[in-house]
């Protein structure tokens, strides 16, 4: 899924704006000005389409998520855990280590 301005794509095929989407497992809905994508595998992620967003996990991935999702386990000492398994010092070190290419 990506999200840029106004626009929202999936596996590069445009979402309408306002019109929900669904397809295997993967949902985006417009609530308000908000666009939301839910996924099958118990994730949501909802953006305001300027700087905000929120994810959320079902309870079942309690433990088991990773990368910027951290590890969803109610310890903050965890929270910044980076792709070679060290801690990150700064909230930014964190995000910079799981950015894509």
């Amino acid at each position: 899924v990506v999200a840029e301005g106004q626009n929202v794509s999936v596996n590069g095929v445009a979402v309408p704006q306002g019109r929900p989407y669904l397809h295997k497992g993967l949902g985006v809905t417009w609530p308000g000005e908000w666009v939301a994508v839910a996924s099958s595998l118990g994730l949501r992620v909802a953006w305001d389409r300027h700087l905000a967003v929120t994810v959320t996990a079902e309870p079942e991935l309690r433990g088991a998520t990773w990368g910027l999702c951290g590890t969803y386990t109610d310890d903050p000492a965890d929270d910044f855990v980076l792709p070679d398994g060290d801690i990150a010092t700064f909230a930014a070190a964190f995000g910079n280590a799981w950015k894509v290419p």
